[in-house]
């Protein structure tokens, strides 16, 4: 229980889903720091679900001036930061996924801004005030393996962060901090309820289950064990590399 004893983390969109899963099983293994979110109401009750070691900042990750901020605070009231786990992105709010056919400018300017450009800056703006020897986690997504409908954009994002894992790892050789993807497959997560309609929810999770190869989604707490094994000197010689967190369901092809 004590993998990451007095490391100091900061989870970007740990105020829901995968976000908080992560922040969890860091507080479980003796991690303090920051989670990030847009809603306050929301990281306020996740701040009081993990304890006194974790704070709440609200900010947006795609506007540089939060990025800063989330930092500079973190720093001002922990001290370097160990480990940044760069996990908020997803889906664009009022802006459903689409296809090529039907995407706009706009629509791939704010998906691109979101889940790639908001995960190249927040690296950025961490360096300062990272500890040599920092872990820095990407979330990836197994969409970067499997085109699936409307998820073009999407799953380019999450490709090219398992470029940047490595590209940053070298970047920051000197410095040795380490940069990992960490790619997840399909969630139970409230996601589902922003890009399903409630009456389809439970079919289209299902379809999920059906071919996934273990016979489950996973669960929040599946992605910050993988998350603190990363961020632990378990993982030191892990470099530059993507762990799949999916259950198997890029390597392994269900024959129905």
């Amino acid at each position: 229980m004590n993998k990451l004893k007095n490391k100091v983390a900061v989870i970007t969109g740990g105020n829901s889903g995968i976000g908080f899963g992560i922040a969890e099983a860091f507080r479980n293994e003796g991690a303090v720091g920051t989670i990030t979110g847009r809603n306050q109401e929301t990281l306020d009750q996740c701040v009081k679900e993990l304890g006194t070691g974790f704070t709440g900042i609200k900010g947006d990750v795609t506007k540089m001036e939060d990025l800063e901020r989330v930092f500079k605070e973190t720093f001002d009231r922990f001290g370097k930061i160990d480990t940044v786990v760069v996990n908020a992105g997803g889906v664009v709010d009022g802006m459903p996924l689409t296809t090529i056919t039907e995407a706009t400018e706009e629509n791939y300017d704010r998906y691109m801004d979101l889940n790639l450009k908001s995960a190249y800056f927040t690296v950025q703006k961490a360096l300062p005030y990272l500890n040599d020897g920092a872990s820095i986690i990407l979330i990836g997504s197994s969409a970067a393996h499997r085109a699936a409908p409307g998820m073009t954009i999407y799953g380019a994002a999450k490709a090219a962060m398992i470029s940047l894992a490595k590209g940053l790892s070298l970047d920051l050789l000197e410095r040795k901090i380490r940069v990992n993807t960490l790619s997840p497959g399909s969630i139970d997560t409230p996601v589902f309820g922003k890009i399903v309609p409630q009456e389809q929810l439970e079919q289209v999770k299902q379809i999920w289950i059906d071919i996934t190869p273990v016979g489950r989604q996973g669960l929040p707490a599946d992605i910050g064990n993988a998350a603190v094994f990363l961020a632990s000197d378990d993982s030191s010689f892990i470099v530059g590399t993507e762990i799949l967190s999916d259950g198997g369901l890029t390597n392994i092809s269900l024959m129905k």
